[in-house]
């Protein structure tokens, strides 16, 4: 058995978000101590290797629950196209290294034909949306399918920057009140913005989401990226004061 500090550790998973999924069912802790400490074993760390694969994929964690309490569940299949994945990621970042050393031996000379094919992850993308496809069962899933339908690329890249454009606002008052009125409409705004676009945003679902944001990795880095450092987290903090509050 292993304390939730030690998972964490292990895992790279913050405490906090490992105390989020046992509350939401997604990752129950195997024992509580008579004290509250949570304790978790061999099996609750395997389904932890499935809900970071599937937050890789990017699904919610509210989906990731029902996917992998499905009894049709397939784990081996799951780990298969998580290998794959992995190998076509490994692909890219060498392709990435190549064209940064070969630009470092160039130097100052005239290139005489740029090429930008190392930047290309359609092939990533592509595979993520067939690995997608094979576990997107749940109505939110199936909702975003339909709303997504006939969507143009163009189309997809303005809604992105569009949300993108959201966490920006959260980063121009992220040193302030996470339950302010200023952070409380932004949450809303960005909720709205889902339910309209992608699927139905419940609250459950926000809640899960803004975990998320703040959960570490691309997902956080890209917050980051648009709103400086710290936007993740602070939108998650505001989430969190959103909810416990209500919304009015």
């Amino acid at each position: 058995m292993m304390t939730v500090n030690e998972v964490s550790k292990l895992s790279g998973v913050s405490i906090r978000s490992l105390h989020h999924y046992d509350r939401i069912g997604l990752l129950p802790a195997t024992e509580v101590t008579a004290a509250g400490y949570r304790l978790y074993d061999d099996k609750a760390l395997e389904r932890l290797q499935m809900v970071l694969l599937f937050k890789e994929l990017q699904f919610p964690l509210k989906e990731i629950a029902a996917i992998l309490d499905n009894p049709n569940f397939d784990r081996s299949s799951a780990l298969e196209q998580q290998i794959h994945l992995l190998e076509l990621r490994k692909e890219h970042l060498e392709n990435l290294i190549d064209l940064a050393r070969g630009i470092k031996m160039i130097g100052a000379k005239k290139v005489s034909k740029l090429s930008f094919d190392a930047f290309d992850t359609k092939k990533i993308d592509e595979y993520a949306r067939e690995a997608k496809a094979t576990w997107g069962t749940t109505d939110a899933y199936k909702e975003y399918e339909k709303k997504s339908v006939g969507r143009t690329k163009e189309e997809q890249q303005k809604l992105n920057v569009e949300m993108m454009d959201i966490f920006a606002e959260f980063g121009k008052i992220r040193t302030g009140a996470p339950e302010a009125e200023e952070a409380r409409a932004l949450v809303k705004k960005l909720q709205d913005h889902i339910t309209e676009h992608y699927y139905t945003c419940t609250d459950e679902i926000l809640g899960s989401l803004g975990m998320m944001y703040a959960g570490g990795g691309d997902m956080t880095v890209n917050i980051d990226k648009f709103g400086g450092e710290g936007t993740a987290e602070f939108a998650n903090k505001a989430i969190e004061a959103f909810l416990r509050t209500g919304k009015n």
